[in-house]
């Protein structure tokens, strides 16, 4: 059976994820507090803020950056767009 969770994002009750994303509380909060739906519009999201802005995930500076966006994304906040990006059209 799907473990279900009350999305942060959603604001609804949907499928979560199989494990916790990352080690310790901020992976457990994901865990319990976000959808497997947000949990991979986000990955989309941060991987276009990476690429984008050229952000180099060796560099502590730009993880805390994603770090700050992602909590931003899931508790519905304004959030970072990538620069420039345009969706492809349909």
């Amino acid at each position: 059976m799907t473990r279900t969770v009350k999305c942060r994002k959603y604001n609804e009750e949907l499928p979560g994820l199989e494990r916790p994303p990352y080690p310790g509380a901020k992976g457990e909060d994901i865990f319990n507090n976000v959808s497997r739906q947000a949990w991979d519009e986000w990955q989309k999201h941060q991987t276009l803020l990476i690429n984008e802005r050229r952000l180099n995930m060796m560099n502590a500076e730009d993880r805390k950056f994603l770090q700050a966006e992602m909590d931003k994304f899931f508790s519905g906040e304004e959030y970072a767009k990538a620069d420039g990006y345009v969706p492809p059209s349909a």
